[in-house]
């Protein structure tokens, strides 16, 4: 996994399929990078991917849905990892319009301005009709954007949580439930620490309220945008996230543990490449 991987598709729920990816972090491990589709009676695509892998993600994409059928495409946020394949899936889709918020409009303006006709702004507590069930708007525990937005499908019972619950991991893995609690409580922590580090300046007490707020809403499933498909797990990822502000802050390596680093992986690559 030296190189960001497209993997397979694989259900996470019958109405719910998962695009995976993975993106390699020296000296650290991998990073899951999911989209996801929601097989509503109005299809939505749930985040674009990684635009290196974008060829990749759209050859997935039509593999589990014509995406010409996709009626919308929830943007969680504007970071990299989540519009590769924005404009693809636009002009593969004529009647799909864009859930996002006034921020998350502005912050794609930078670099992909959507066409105004096509994007539909929600807000935090609010809802959307998607034919056969209704989406809430939330925002996630824990993020690394302003405009972050999940939302709950109480249909499926699941939470999209974009980032938040992300992993930092040393192998790919078909579910959240199949690494070892000790790896996967260390690598959630971690990953925190790296992705908001503001958690590290929270009151306690007003935290702990924001958790409850996503513990009361029961997910089976939750799935997050940088971990496998964690099932029956929400308490046990909603007790670890409060772990964090009294967690060690993330410190990367210096320029000295870096040129390190790099000579390190380099001599592995060698030495795997003679055999």
């Amino acid at each position: 996994m030296d190189n960001p991987t497209m993997l397979e598709p694989y259900p996470a729920a019958p109405d719910i399929i998962v695009l995976p990816s993975y993106f390699p972090l020296p000296g650290l491990g991998m990073l899951p990078v999911n989209a996801f589709v929601l097989k509503a009676a109005e299809p939505v695509l749930v985040d674009a991917g990684l635009i290196c892998l974008s060829d990749a993600f759209m050859e997935n994409l039509s593999s589990v849905i014509e995406p010409a059928h996709l009626r919308w495409l929830w943007l969680t946020h504007a970071d990299q990892d989540h519009i590769g394949s924005v404009a693809r899936v636009l002009e593969s889709a004529p009647a799909l319009r864009i859930i996002t918020t006034y921020l998350g409009a502005g912050r794609m303006s930078l670099c992909q301005p959507l066409p105004t006709d096509r994007v539909y702004f929600l807000n935090p507590g609010q809802s959307i009709s998607v034919g056969d069930r209704t989406l809430t708007a939330v925002r996630p525990p824990s993020f690394d954007s302003a405009e972050t937005t999940g939302f709950h499908d109480p249909k499926a019972g699941a939470f999209f949580c974009a980032d938040c619950f992300g992993a930092i991991m040393s192998e790919p893995a078909a579910a959240a439930g199949d690494i070892p609690w000790a790896d996967l409580r260390a690598g959630l922590i971690k990953w925190a620490t790296i992705d908001a580090p503001w958690l590290h300046m929270v009151d306690g007490a007003r935290f702990k309220g924001t958790l409850d707020r996503v513990r009361k809403l029961s997910p089976k499933l939750v799935l997050s945008h940088h971990l496998p498909v964690a099932r029956g797990m929400a308490d046990q990822l909603l007790d670890c996230l409060a772990e964090v502000p009294a967690a060690e802050p993330f410190v990367g390596p210096d320029q000295q543990e870096f040129e390190a680093l790099t000579r390190g992986v380099g001599a592995e690559l060698r030495a795997w490449r003679s055999h």
